[in-house]
Formats: structure tokens, C-alpha cells, sequence
């Protein structure tokens, strides 16, 4: 009802405007100003009110009252006193004493103050007495996330928290209240401020904590046998969304030991904005979120190629919801049928393609040498060579670390696919790869299977305590892509900063500590030795190739020497031949040619020394 607010604030004005006269006459007020008096309430009311709709005070809710709303009152009234002096000076026939106007800035201001904090302290008092038992939590953090997490938890009775206190490792905090709600202490006395209070639940509330911080929390969690939950970052809330929705499961990915990459989105915005943009691989946990990034650019249209039906079907569902204005095509198929990879692209003409089709999973490769070599290399080869016939402007292949001295089928198959865009002769479409660490919660990574094992009490298999490798969320892996098609010009490699190298035991160890359980003790950790084809450590780039900066600090280019492509084109027709022919040890002593510095793994050595022969019906 904005003609409440407005008769209120009008009772106000006039209130302070009669108060700031008969507190500057003692009051006494002389008849000789009263004709000045009438004119000032009139002045005072029309150019206030007018003034403090101009900044919607009356769409301020009260119940919300904060230091922000008294600057913004201040501000208003300020403007309202100053035009309001100016118009009494010009219009009363007699003067009156400087002090009034400063006066009635002063009382008006606490007036208004006071009318917005009263208001708040009923509905809060309110709130309070209809207030059910909730369940006592602590904030961990009483930094601004904090605080705002508590306001909006006290303002909202329906959640069910009952905020007991605070935790903060801040000396200076010890003690203290914040908005009548104490700071309990330090992490190290969680266990007994739970153990005393009854607490029954922990809301961590420090979206900036780097990983170490976080870890050590998770521990005093721990210690405390308490659940704990967190609030996501404040760079990825929803404008408007409130706080309380923001709670979530602590996640691996918070534990990351580095802080997250966050690339140039206006250059990729350029790059994508208005074009035809074509995923393949679309369906997998990096294509999805590839899709999910590029719809935000606002393309003209998606083009999503996928040959696994039903997660496809589940992502057009995904797509047309969430982003409903951009145009999506589901196509299914596989990348080996040239034929299929031909129509789409004469159909849709993209402007550019994300390709990242393959298959992935390194063990099950060392067995399957004619499958990964088929779709990963040939599957390649065919939307490579369609992408240039008709027209593409940038193409970006998903390589991977394991394409640096491959040791296994998946990481030569990749080498492979690297050497062949760099081999493809210069022409309207620009060529660049992307190479990736492990991505976290992908499909087929090791967090999904040490979750599971977790969930069946263990114990989580491990295959070599020293078995270390780069790491990368999926959105930064989406990212990177992105960000490799807006900078590259040709022939280049893009590897991104994902620090140091993280031990597999360790993300094993703090899996279980989200858990709530206890590493080596509540639940086993076993090695169960390496597996073939897998190395110790994985490694960005190979001796020859050259770095070179770019505009991100966090994004490398690496170049290698030229590759030949007349031999390149000829070699890959003799593995076509060779895989339709099924004939595995000669595929692999081909591959082996190709890319020299590939070790293959006992497994594959023996495959290649007993070549298969073809039967019928292959």
C-alpha cells in the first residue's frame, strides 16, 4: 500500500518540521513566524515526499531495514532538506534562523530511521513467537557471507534453523555478538561447542576459503562428528537468489588444490554470438557442459551429434528448459559413419565444431586397440575433413595429457588425432586442440567410484600410492575449449595452469573425510597395483614443442615441429585398410611408426606379436 507509506512519511516530515522550530525557540514559538512555519510544512512535504518517491524509499521493505537503507534514507532526505531550503528562502515573507533546516535534516532522518527499525523489530519479535523448535547450527564464518546467511535464516522461520552462534578462527571475533548472535570461538572448539549446545549441524559459510582452509575445516567437522554443509561461491549465485538457497554438499571439487580458473567470457562471447555451433561428444559430461557454456553466448544455433540415444534425449530436455530462446538440434549418430558426419554439416552448416567424441577409458582401450583406433582416430579424420569441405571456420579437438609419451591405446589415439589437425593443409578452417588433465566427476573418473565405494564402506581401491595426475572441473574443461576457439589461429595446442600434479590417494583421503568417515581407519584405502597402459604421472608437453604466451595468464600454447601431410594423409589410408580388416597387430605396429615415442603396455606388445585374422562376417 504505497499511500500508507506516503500519509506515514508525511506525519513524519511535518512532525520534524514543527519539532526543529519549537526546539530552536525553546518552545516558545513566536507569532511573528508563523506565516513562515505554514510555508516551510508545505515546502517540506511537497518537495520530501516528492524527492523520496524519486528514490522509492516506499518500495524499501522495512522488515529488511539494514545500514544500506540509512545511507539511502540519509542521501534522500539530504536532496529533500537541501531543495526544500532553497524553496522557503524564496517563498516565506520572513526569514527564520539558520539552524532550523539543519535541525529538521536531523530530526526527520531519525524519524524515518526509526520508523523502519521499528517495523523490523516487531516483525522480528513476530517472528519469534510463532518461531518453532528448530534444529541448532553453527556458521562457520562471520565474515559477510556469514552474516547474511544468519539474517536471512532468523528472517525465515519456515527453514527450520535455530542459529546458536558463530565459529571463526579470528582472534579479534572472540566473544563478540553480531546482531545479538555470539561468536563461540575458534575451529578447535567446535567439538565442545557442539557437544554443549547441541548443535546438529554445520553451515560453512566462506565461499573465498582457498582448498587448505576448507580441508582444515572439514577436519574440525570431523573431530566434532557434526554434518556440515556449505554456501556456494558469491560469484555463482543467481542475482536475487537468497542466500539460504545457496546450501550445499561440501564437494571435491572445493577441496581442489588451487584456486579455479575463471576465463575471458567477452572474447568467447565475440567468438560464438549469432554462429551455428556444433558439439560432438554431446551427450558426455564435458559436451553437456560445453552445450550448457555455449547457449549463454547466444548462438544462433546448437548443434549437439551424439550416438548415445538416451542421454541425448535427457539433454534436449535439459536444453529447451533452461535455455528455451536458443535454437537445438539432437542429432544422433557416430562420428565413424562419414556419411552421417557429411549430411549434418551440409544441413546445418556450423560455424564452428567442438569435437569431443571419444572414447576415453584407458584400460578398456588396451583391450579394444581396433575400436579406439576406429573412432577416435578415423571418427576424427572424418569430421576434420567434412569441417573443411564445407566451409567450418574453427575447428577444436578434446585431446588429453595422455597424448605427452603415451604409454596406452587412449593416449596414442589422441597423439594421433593432434598430429592429424596439424597435418591438414591451410584453408578457411583454423585447427586447434585442447589438452586436458583428469576432470573432476566426469564420467569414468575416480571420483564417481570412490563415492560408490565410500557409500559400501570401503574399501576405495587405489592403484599405486605414488600414481599422481593434473586436475581440472568441468566447467574450467568447458572453459578452456571455449576460450582455445576464441584465441587460436591455427595449429596450436592449449594446455591450461592446473597447478600442481594431486596424488589419487589424496583425493581418496578427502572424499572420505566429505563423507564424514575417517581415512585408513573408518574406511580402508588399498592399492591394488597399476594397470595397463597407465603411468605414474602425466606430462603437458613434449621436448620439442615451443611455448608460447598468450593473453590469459593461465592458458599455455604449445607449437611442435611441422608434420608432413602427404605422409600423414597416406599412413592414415593404411590404418583405415588395416582396422577394416581386422587386423590389430599390424594396426599397432602402425601406430607405433606414427608416433615413436608411444611405450605400449605389456598387454598391447602381446597383441601385437599374435595378429588376429580376420573372420567371416567382419
Amino acid at each position: 500500500m504505497p499511500w500508507l507509506h506516503f500519509l506515514i512519511d508525511g506525519l513524519l516530515i511535518a512532525a520534524a518540521g514543527v519539532c526543529a522550530f519549537l526546539l530552536r525557540f525553546e518552545f516558545e514559538l513566536p507569532r511573528f513566524y508563523w506565516p513562515s512555519i505554514r510555508i516551510a510544512l508545505v515546502v517540506w512535504l511537497c518537495t520530501k515526499l516528492a524527492v523520496f518517491a524519486w528514490y522509492r524509499l516506499h518500495r524499501r521493505a522495512w522488515r529488511f531495514f539494514s545500514i544500506d537503507d540509512v545511507v539511502s534514507l540519509a542521501r534522500a532526505n539530504a536532496v529533500g532538506s537541501a531543495l526544500s531550503v532553497v524553496a522557503i528562502y524564496c517563498l516565506a515573507p520572513t526569514g527564520f534562523p539558520r539552524s532550523i533546516p539543519i535541525l529538521d535534516f536531523v530530526l526527520c532522518s531519525l524519524f524515518l530511521a526509526i520508523r523502519f527499525l521499528s517495523g523490523r523489530i516487531i516483525f522480528e519479535a513476530m517472528n519469534r513467537e510463532r518461531r518453532l523448535p528448530g534444529k541448532g547450527i553453527v556458521i562457520y564464518g562471520a565474515g559477510r557471507a556469514g552474516v547474511a546467511l544468519s539474517g536471512e535464516l532468523r528472517m525465515n522461520p519456515a527453514l527450520g534453523y535455530e542459529v546458536v552462534g558463530f565459529i571463526d578462527d579470528d582472534p579479534k571475533l572472540a566473544n563478540v555478538f553480531i546482531q545479538g548472535t555470539p561468536v563461540l570461538g575458534a575451529g578447535v572448539n567446535l567439538a565442545a561447542v557442539v557437544m554443549d549446545l547441541g548443535v546438529t549441524e554445520v553451515l560453512i559459510a566462506m565461499p573465498s576459503a582457498k582448498p587448505e582452509r576448507m580441508l582444515k575445516i572439514l577436519q574440525y567437522c570431523q573431530q566434532a562428528r557434526v554434518p556440515f554443509r556449505t554456501v556456494a561461491a558469491i560469484s555463482e549465485a543467481v542475482e536475487g537468489k537468497a542466500m539460504a538457497a545457496q546450501i550445499r554438499e561440501v564437494d571435491v571439487q572445493d577441496l581442489l588444490s588451487r584456486d579455479p580458473v575463471d576465463l575471458d567470457h567477452s572474447l568467447v562471447k565475440m567468438s560464438l554470438g549469432g554462429k551455428v555451433v556444433m558439439v560432438t561428444g554431446a551427450a558426455g559430461s564435458i559436451g553437456s557442459e560445453l552445450c550448457r557454456q555455449i547457449a549463454r553466448f547466444e548462438p544462433a544455433a546448437l548443434v549437439a551429434f551424439d550416438v548415445a540415444e538416451t542421454p541425448l534425449f535427457h539433454l534436449e530436455r535439459e536444453m529447451r528448459s533452461s535455455f528455451p530462446r536458443v535454437e537445438f538440434h539432437g542429432e544422433i549418430g557416430s562420428i565413424r559413419n562419414e556419411r552421417r558426419v557429411r549430411s549434418l554439416m551440409e544441413e546445418h552448416r556450423p560455424a564452428v565444431i567442438y569435437h569431443a567424441a571419444a572414447y576415453k577409458h584407458v584400460p578398456v582401450m588396451e583391450s579394444n586397440v581396433l575400436e579406439a583406433v576406429g573412432n577416435n582416430v578415423l571418427g576424427t579424420r572424418n569430421v576434420a575433413m567434412a569441417a573443411a569441405e564445407f566451409g567450418v571456420g574453427e575447428f577444436v579437438l578434446v585431446s588429453s595429457d595422455k597424448a605427452v609419451r603415451p604409454t596406452s591405446v587412449m593416449g596414442v589415439t589422441k597423439r594421433l588425432c593432434e598430429l592429424l589437425i596439424r597435418s591438414l593443409p591451410e584453408c578457411s578452417t583454423r585447427y586447434v586442440a585442447v589438452r586436458f588433465g583428469n576432470v573432476l566427476g566426469s564420467n569414468g573418473s575416480v571420483i564417481p567410484l570412490f563415492k560408490e565405494q565410500i557409500a559400501m564402506g570401503g574399501p576405495v581401491t587405489v592403484t599405486h600410492p605414488d600414481m599422481r595426475r593434473y586436475f581440472m572441473t568441468i566447467p574450467e574443461a568447458a572453459q578452456l575449449v571455449l576460450q582455445a576457439s576464441a584465441m587460436g589461429r591455427g595449429g596450436e595446442i592449449f594446455v591450461l595452469d592446473m597447478g600442481q600434479q594431486i596424488k589419487i590417494v589424496d583425493i581418496a583421503r578427502k572424499l572420505i573425510l566429505l563423507s564424514g568417515r575417517v581415512p585408513d581407519s573408518g574406511i580402508r584405502i588399498e592399492f591394488t597395483g597399476t594397470r595397463p597402459g597407465e603411468k605414474l604421472y602425466e606430462e603437458l608437453n613434449l621436448d620439442d614443442e615451443a611455448t608460447i604466451p598468450t593473453g590469459h595468464r593461465k592458458v599455455k600454447i604449445f607449437v611442435g615441429p611441422d608434420v608432413s601431410a602427404e605422409d600423414l594423409v597416406e599412413q592414415m589410408e593404411q590404418l583405415q585398410e588395416l582396422c577394416t580388416s581386422r587386423n590389430t597387430a599390424e594396426v599397432i605396429r602402425a601406430i607405433q611408426k606414427l608416433v615413436p615415442e608411444y611405450s605400449p603396455s605389456a598387454m598391447v606388445r602381446q597383441l601385437a606379436e599374435e595378429p588376429r585374422v580376420a573372420v567371416a562376417g567382419d
